[in-house]
């Protein structure tokens, strides 16, 4: 326990009470998790008013005049959940060469019902850290218009890559492969692509650092880009106030990106001590998609993935586990990450239990999925707590995550900027 629960009450709300105040909610629940104070909060009521959180504080406190009350009963909150690794315009169904007979603007389509799926599971943040056709900006300007339904987005557009590497199209025959507007050869080459995908939306950087599982024709963890190229992709979208995400499985690969200035890194399956040692050093996150060996091969086969991909999943699955567990043990600091669209958008939720069975507590997945989450989408005034100022996210479950953290794969309850998304009896 580190601090005692502050109740909040803004002056401006003070000033104008009992008078009845325009898009007032008044959100009640039996518990509530506090990310903050790493503790759990009886007898909570939280207002929010015009989509932001004005005060924080318990049952019986002051209502403002005229507020909407939800009261939720028995349920305990927690802030809304933020998946740092996510591909909303992927769907795992069709994967390999199956997704070969759908039309260019498909994604974009999955995109609108995977967006509504993974705000309704209490995710109400999310970074999509790679999409073909800037499919990705579409969504989010969409969301932020109210035309659709889906969680506050952070867009990557376009993952960048070398020739050849885990980012380019490596399944395709010369005569029908496609030259894509993401992939590089030098520093300069991916310093100019930075400014590219900044100027058609990017606001945050992915580059792919090392092979993967998924791409055909590369070992999960050859190292694909230089010292040179990481760090010029580094200090371009530093300049440009973005944070970087590797995504890179191999330990050379990793260590390199770390030396180079990459703020998160994607997978880190077969990271070590040194591994460790710099991601402390230089305040950089390992975010590892833990669950996602499960979905793959119990599914991957009758999805299309190809047998030299499930081939390198058994391979790497179980050492990505184990790194987890180490990292936690070193002390290096872990995001909520689990790369939806490898498994169904919407399932985010089923790798709380994963992390804690490698050696995390309830609470510190769930900060890793809120509190920590903000810091590194450089969000802490807006997301990652239930805390005055911050947008009204809420998620509503029926039992205590912190006994059991699967109470979190089924919300009751989801409100994202003071309006609700879901609301079970």
């Amino acid at each position: 326990m580190r601090r005692a629960i502050t109740i909040f009450a803004t002056t401006a709300l003070m000033a104008v009470a009992p008078a009845a105040l325009a898009g007032t909610v008044v959100v009640r629940a039996a518990h509530m998790i506090d990310v903050l104070a790493q503790k759990r909060v009886d007898d909570a009521q939280v207002v929010i008013v015009d989509g932001r959180i004005s005060a924080v504080g318990h049952k019986g406190d002051m209502v403002p005049a005229g507020a909407t009350v939800i009261d939720l009963g028995t349920r305990t909150l927690v802030p809304g959940l933020i998946d740092m690794h996510v591909h909303l315009t992927s769907d795992p169904r069709f994967s390999g060469y199956t997704s070969l007979q759908f039309t260019d603007q498909f994604s974009t389509v999955v995109g609108v019902a995977n967006a509504r799926r993974t705000l309704e599971a209490g995710f109400t943040t999310v970074r999509n850290v790679g999409s073909d056709g800037y499919a990705d900006v579409a969504l989010r300007q969409a969301i932020d218009l109210g035309e659709i339904i889906g969680p506050r987005m952070i867009t990557a557009t376009y993952a960048l890559g070398a020739t050849g590497g885990h980012c380019d199209t490596t399944e395709l025959p010369p005569s029908l492969d496609k030259q894509w507007p993401n992939i590089a050869n030098s520093p300069e080459e991916f310093r100019a692509l930075v400014r590219k995908v900044h100027k058609y939306g990017a606001q945050v950087i992915k580059i792919c650092a090392t092979g993967g599982v998924l791409s055909k024709g590369d070992a999960v963890g050859a190292q694909q880009m230089t010292f040179d190229e990481m760090k010029a992709v580094a200090d371009e979208a530093h300049m440009l106030g973005l944070r970087v995400a590797a995504h890179a499985h191999g330990t050379e690969g990793i260590n390199t990106a770390l030396r180079a200035g990459i703020d998160t890194i994607e997978h880190a399956s077969l990271a070590d001590a040194e591994s460790f040692r710099l991601a402390r050093d230089k305040g950089a996150a390992l975010d590892m998609d833990i669950y996602d060996d499960d979905y793959i091969l119990s599914e991957g086969a009758k999805n299309g993935v190809f047998p030299e991909s499930l081939e390198k999943e058994r391979v790497i699955g179980r050492k990505q586990r184990e790194t987890f567990r180490a990292a936690h043990a070193a002390g290096v600091t872990l995001l909520f990450g689990t790369d939806g669209g490898v498994y169904p958008n919407g399932d985010n939720a089923r790798q709380f239990a994963k992390m804690v069975e490698w050696g995390i507590t309830p609470i510190e997945a769930i900060t890793a999925a809120t509190a920590t989450a903000a810091k590194f989408l450089d969000r802490t005034g807006d997301v990652g707590a239930i805390a005055v100022g911050r947008y009204g996210d809420l998620v509503a479950v029926d039992a205590d995550p912190l006994a059991n953290v699967r109470v979190l794969e089924h919300p009751s309850f989801v409100m994202k900027g003071g309006e609700v998304v879901k609301q079970t009896p």
